[in-house]
């Protein structure tokens, strides 16, 4: 199995257009974006710049006749998801294989749900510092994208043909052994450092120097820590650490996705952050106060945010 025709990206937000400029680097023809709609019109026209260099990579509409993917990498928010998905009918063959670098812990159940079982492989990307405006992105750091079957202590052909893809484009990957621990330890994160950023309004250089910020972070985090051991999720202390040694990496003036999109006065994805704790934590009845407060705050945030987006 090999990854060489083609690669489609659904999401040409901060994630989604950064790896889109990688491949195009690689090779222009063998990647495109999925999109419909005004999103569609608003690609073919403006095209996206990234890191100060523009790109022309071409956009295909639900209608396209054109062969199936190979790839698809989802790069959506969490509510886009189940209506972008309708549009990917022609991009999807008998060997084309999901890729959703989406946050939170259900956005690969749900293209199962539509696609089947066997078309969707976990994933999830740490250390990214993407940052968007409009049709500009902005990167200094390209992250690290785990990603792998649920068990990869015997790796899967489909999983050593993207491997191959991804260093000929020059993306750092990991495939560890026990991808579902990683998706967890990905959730501890943006439970952690997502929801507090956007209530406090702060950059990355904020929890990377205040004691009382990281404090917020460490309790929103033990919370996650707490359902996913209900859950059999061996997350430990050492994964706190080893976000801990990514965040310091990271440039200070950098912000949240969640952040960006309360300043831009987008809807965020805190129902899957917080609202999915505070979901875990009543089934198994764990306690998750500090959950529960950031999620009210943060959708009184929300609310405002967009009402003053539409006041102008």
């Amino acid at each position: 199995m090999t990854f060489q025709q083609s690669v489609v990206i659904l999401g040409a937000g901060a994630v989604g257009a950064s790896y889109a400029s990688r491949f195009y680097e690689m090779e222009s023809s063998c990647v495109s974006f999925a999109a419909s709609g005004e999103r569609y019109q608003r690609l073919k026209a403006e095209g996206l710049l990234v890191n100060d260099k523009y790109y022309a990579i071409p956009v295909l509409s639900p209608e396209d006749a054109s062969p199936p993917a190979d790839l698809i990498i989802v790069a959506l928010k969490h509510q886009h998801l189940a209506e972008a998905l309708q549009d990917l009918n022609n991009r999807v063959g008998d060997n084309t294989v999901f890729l959703s670098v989406m946050n939170g812990l259900d956005s690969e159940h749900i293209i199962r749900s539509v696609y089947g079982e066997d078309k969707v492989v976990y994933a999830t990307v740490v250390g990214i510092n993407a940052q968007r405006d409009g049709n500009v992105i902005n990167f200094s750091k390209g992250g690290t994208i785990f990603f792998g079957e649920a068990d990869n202590t015997v790796q899967s052909d489909r999983i050593k043909a993207i491997q191959a893809l991804f260093e000929r484009a020059g993306i750092d990957y990991q495939t560890p052994d026990d991808m579902i621990r990683i998706m967890w330890w990905k959730f501890m994160i943006n439970v952690g450092i997502n929801q507090p950023s956007a209530v406090l309004s702060a950059p990355y250089g904020v929890f990377q120097t205040s004691k009382h910020a990281q404090q917020i972070m460490d309790l929103a985090m033990r919370e996650v820590m707490a359902v996913a051991e209900a859950a059999g999720v061996n997350l430990v202390e050492k994964d706190i650490q080893d976000w801990y040694t990514i965040m310091n990496t990271l440039d200070p003036k950098g912000k949240t996705s969640m952040l960006q999109d309360i300043e831009a006065g987008r809807i965020t994805e805190v129902d899957i952050f917080a609202g999915k704790v505070i979901e875990l934590g009543k089934t198994y009845d764990i306690p998750t106060p500090v959950n529960e407060i950031l999620f009210h705050t943060i959708k009184v945030l929300e609310q405002h945010a967009i009402i003053k987006k539409l006041e102008i």
